[in-house]
């Protein structure tokens, strides 16, 4: 069996009005094409980036395989001149190199921080900063972070859910995006926020047999597309070539419901860590039975949780 392949819905840009009435409450990815951006889209090229940002030092994933993967930590992070860091990102072979002359580069932003600052393109790359126009389609108060990020030709990314909305925005190069919805999730075989799949399009059925029942839905960004990835939405990124992005984060839920040690986006709201913590104690109080007992009483709270907090809605 393969898994179904759904087209993500492609659209002219579209005003700020008629994204927030048409587009934001599907809860649906979309990929936006014609947006103005800025003069990035032209300008970004090699070079002028290397000369734009100078030599400050960046902290940049560094991968001898195509496939990063950050529950086994398949990678080491290591330090360069943001320059020097760029040259190489853009190459395929390498003079110089940590690993091997194939390895591959990912740069994700990060605060001056990491633990306490948010990634912001405005404090991190001020002179790349004002070549960006963002589409601001939300309020300048619920704008939580803008991460720069450059990926080497070939370069995939974990299958990860974020719990804020945000746009991808392929300023230079191509990329392929795999999505899943939320409601997929049991078929991705998650821990934590990452799914344990790695190649999506070889998945190993032997070992995530229920992977096949995961609709996936694709998209193929060029320079100067964006994406919205709304909340909760699995994706999987593919650099097809060398290219830089921007990912831009905003707070859809009010401000209380996000845990506020969470810099990257990704830490689940307070809530559902509450939940999630209540649930554990809970199968830990179950230990104290019997095999069979616990399996009826576990049963017994699947059907508790599908009656109270399933949405009906889906297909």
């Amino acid at each position: 069996r393969e898994q179904s392949v759904v087209p993500v819905e492609v659209l002219a840009a579209v005003t700020r009005e008629r994204f927030l009435r048409d587009v934001y409450p599907r809860r649906m990815p979309v990929v936006l094409k014609g947006m103005d951006l800025g003069a990035c889209t032209s300008k970004w090229t090699v070079d002028y980036l290397s000369q734009a940002e100078g030599s400050k030092e960046v902290k940049i994933h560094v991968s001898a395989v195509p496939q990063m993967d950050f529950l086994s930590k398949n990678f080491v992070y290591r330090t360069l001149p943001f320059d020097v860091f760029v040259q190489r990102a853009a190459e395929v072979k390498h003079k110089e190199y940590f690993i091997s002359e194939d390895e591959k580069y990912y740069l994700r932003s990060v605060g001056e921080d990491a633990r306490k600052d948010i990634a912001d393109i405005r404090k991190q790359f001020p002179v790349l900063a004002e070549d960006v126009q963002i589409p601001l389609y939300f309020e300048k108060e619920q704008f939580f972070s803008s991460v720069f990020r450059i990926s080497s030709a070939g370069l995939q990314l974990w299958t990860h859910y974020d719990v804020m909305d945000n746009f991808l925005i392929q300023v230079t190069g191509k990329k392929r995006v795999a999505l899943y919805s939320p409601r997929d999730a049991p078929y991705l075989y998650l821990s934590g926020t990452k799914s344990e799949v790695l190649d999506v399009d070889n998945p190993d059925l032997e070992k995530y047999p229920l992977f096949v029942k995961a609709k996936r839905y694709q998209c193929f960004l060029e320079a100067g597309d964006v994406l919205f990835i709304p909340a909760l939405w699995f994706h999987n990124v593919i650099s097809e070539e060398f290219g830089v992005a921007l990912n831009v984060f905003w707070k859809h839920l009010p401000a209380e419901s996000y845990d506020k040690s969470d810099t990257y986006g990704n830490k689940d709201p307070t809530a559902a860590s509450r939940a999630i913590q209540i649930l554990d104690r809970a199968l830990k109080t179950l230990e104290e039975l019997p095999e069979e007992y616990r399996d009826f009483y576990a049963r017994r709270m699947v059907l508790r949780i599908q009656e109270k907090a399933y949405r009906n809605d889906y297909g």
